[in-house]
């Protein structure tokens, strides 16, 4: 099942012009150098995308792109999730249409729902659609925590085959770990947690930092996967300060300004997003060297 989406899976930013639209040449540019560099398959529209602020026609011509600059040459993820049921359908079946490998849903959000109507939510859209499901816990940004006995009754579900957690609690993911089947796939949603998460039964890891340290990132996964646990110990070590300080400010600002040093794109982001300021730039850059 690990073959389904591998182990390194980058978690795509939208890159913007100065005027705020969508800079589809710095796009083709990243998606080229994190396939070049070793991830397995493309979460396009998650998190990092800066989802919230697209609209729906973005959403739409921004799948359409991404699809046919990849050209098949790694699998395709779409987050399609949303806190409307109703919505998240007809967009999970948009991203069908548009031939994407599988879909990822992230934990219904701000409607507070109790976790049987998450679980119903969650039913109804794997009922309506015959592509591999990847459920995106995240209590961070949803305000909502999908507990491990939610969880184990989800993967009961035939289309449901991973979940990327990013609760932050190692305590839960090896507890889902331990209740699930063993082919249920198991991410780590934190890139700092990725070698910990590994050592109680995960998969491999939703990336930020991918879009800048793959290579060494796929390096560090190869090496653990093989049973080399001392050289992956020192990989994840060296990688460590890329994986927290890509948090300092708000996911992806740190990772934009990043990106603008290696020339992949501009570090423009939307409102109510901020650019980063004059202190946590001159922090970030003690790291440049890494990327």
């Amino acid at each position: 099942m690990i073959k389904l989406f591998g182990s390194l899976i980058t978690a795509l930013c939208t890159p913007f012009t100065k005027d705020l639209k969508i800079d589809y040449l710095s796009l083709k540019n990243i998606i080229d150098e994190i396939i070049r560099t070793g991830t397995d398959s493309i979460v396009v529209l998650g998190t990092t995308a800066e989802s919230p602020t697209l609209t729906y026609a973005e959403k739409i011509e921004l799948l359409g792109f991404v699809k046919s600059k990849v050209a098949n040459r790694v699998k395709l993820i779409a987050g399609t999730g949303s806190n409307s049921t109703s919505a998240t359908i007809a967009f999970t079946k948009e991203a069908k249409n548009l031939g994407y490998d599988g879909i990822m849903l992230v934990t219904p959000y701000y409607n507070k729902p109790s976790l049987q109507g998450i679980y119903k939510h969650f039913l109804e859209v794997a009922k309506t659609i015959d592509l591999p499901i990847m459920i995106y816990n995240i209590p961070g940004r949803t305000s909502v925590n999908l507990d491990v006995n939610t969880m184990v009754k989800l993967s009961k579900i035939e289309n449901i085959v991973a979940f990327k957690e990013a609760s932050g609690n190692i305590s839960q993911i090896l507890e889902l770990i331990a209740k699930v089947d063993e082919n249920v796939l198991v991410y780590s949603g934190d890139d700092a947690l990725t070698l910990p998460v590994l050592s109680v039964g995960g998969k491999g890891v939703v990336s930020v930092a991918s879009h800048l340290v793959g290579k060494k990132m796929k390096e560090m996964l190869n090496s653990y996967f093989k049973g080399d646990v001392l050289q992956a110990k020192e990989l994840h070590q060296n990688l460590l300060p890329i994986f927290t300080n890509l948090f300092l400010a708000t996911n992806p600002v740190p990772l934009k300004y990043f990106l603008s040093k290696k020339g992949l794109c501009e570090e423009y982001v939307r409102l109510p997003l901020c650019p980063l300021e004059k202190e946590q730039r001159e922090i970030l850059d003690k790291y440049l060297a890494i990327i």
